[in-house]
């Protein structure tokens, strides 16, 4: 079995796909984007693919060596994409051929179900307690929801208040027995996160996520030391290297992203370094359902697994949905908030061809916003 083609297909509301043919007719699906550069990593999967036709697609670990490291310059968001949505691909090839889902070729399953949890409040977070309770009603028993929109440097007691309030109202709907995880989105100073923990400390968050950028790990262990909440990051980490530190700061929860991190291959390997540090795996992921049948591969087959991010009714996804492109939508059927295995071979989904080809006549664009403070001066978004 060869590889003959490689496609990429940029679809609404802001993902990019990724089609691996086989000389016999199998197809692999996956999802290589960074969210707002997804023509570049259009770019990227191209110039890999230079490499890939005529490969042998079962050959998966050692096309990932030489994808990640057979250029002298390595590493870095887009790089780590475009390998992440090609490994994904390759796996659901490997899984179709030999009939068998993906969650078996990583040594099989470790659970029946995988609890997910429901985005609430937008990027500005407002309307929580009627969008968490339209959740509840829909099953679910997490959520999750930006702490603040733009945040200043070190926050006024109003501030600190709206936080709080905001999770309060959370809590009210959730009650003792659901979980509110709350994501900082990188957008709090070291100073204002260890405040505001202090104070959501009482409403018993899931986990804080992203309490600093990630240029700023180093700060981690004097936040984890003081924190009385589970500190979580890793969307914006790309390989077991830049997990090593945070893990060893002492993070309750690392969250690589399966269409960021490397892929199935290399998830899974941080999956099994947090292990060792007693920490839990919850995978980003408001993207696409390749991206995540692919996390949902992963969770089955992870001891250590926590809880999945997914992108239902999520604020970014205007034009399309996470069941826009699949022929199938059973497998995303959550019921009570849980995920269901399947022994679909591959990935366990089946990607609908036709409206992926019409979706990428049209494209998309999509940008994050630039914010700024009242003053003029650039925000963290």
């Amino acid at each position: 079995m060869k590889i003959v083609r490689v496609e990429t297909f940029l679809v609404p509301p802001r993902w990019l796909f990724c089609r691996i043919e086989t000389d016999d007719g199998v197809v692999g699906w996956g999802e290589p984007v960074v969210e707002g550069r997804a023509e570049v990593v259009r770019s990227a999967v191209e110039v890999l693919s230079e490499y890939l036709v005529g490969q042998d697609p079962l050959r998966i670990q050692d096309h990932w060596q030489v994808l990640t490291k057979g250029g002298f310059y390595r590493g870095g968001p887009v790089l780590s994409s475009a390998v992440a949505g090609i490994d994904q691909a390759l796996w659901d090839i490997a899984g179709q051929a030999l009939g068998v889902p993906v969650h078996t070729l990583l040594g099989g399953p470790v659970r029946d179900t995988v609890r997910v949890y429901a985005w609430v409040g937008g990027d500005e977070p407002d309307r929580i307690k009627e969008e968490v309770t339209a959740q509840v009603e829909a099953g679910f028993t997490a959520v999750k929801m930006n702490a603040a929109g733009r945040t200043s440097p070190i926050g006024s007691p109003a501030e600190t208040a709206a936080v709080v309030e905001r999770v309060a109202a959370a809590r009210e709907v959730l009650g003792p027995h659901r979980d509110v995880a709350v994501d900082f989105h990188g957008r709090f100073s070291a100073a204002n996160a260890r405040r505001v923990l202090d104070e959501l400390a009482p409403l018993h968050p899931l986990f804080v996520e992203e309490p600093v950028l990630p240029e700023q790990g180093h700060l981690l262990p004097g936040l984890v030391a003081a924190s009385p909440v589970p500190l979580a990051t890793g969307e914006r980490l790309y390989g077991r290297a830049e997990f090593l530190p945070v893990l060893t700061a002492g993070v309750a929860v690392a969250q690589p992203d399966l269409s960021h991190a490397g892929g199935i291959s290399e998830v899974t390997r941080i999956a099994s370094l947090a292990e060792t540090f007693g920490a839990h795996l919850a995978p980003h992921c408001p993207l696409g359902p390749i991206a995540l049948a692919a996390s949902l591969q992963v969770a089955f087959a992870t001891p250590n697994f926590l809880i999945q991010e997914q992108s239902r009714g999520i604020h970014y996804n205007k034009d399309a949905d996470l069941l826009s492109y699949l022929v199938d939508t059973e497998p995303f059927r959550f019921v009570d908030g849980q995920a269901h295995r399947t022994e679909l071979p591959g990935l366990g989904i089946a990607v609908d061809e036709d409206a992926v080809r019409a979706a990428d006549r049209s494209g998309h664009a999509w940008r994050n916003p630039v914010w700024r403070h009242a003053d003029g001066s650039f925000a963290e978004w």
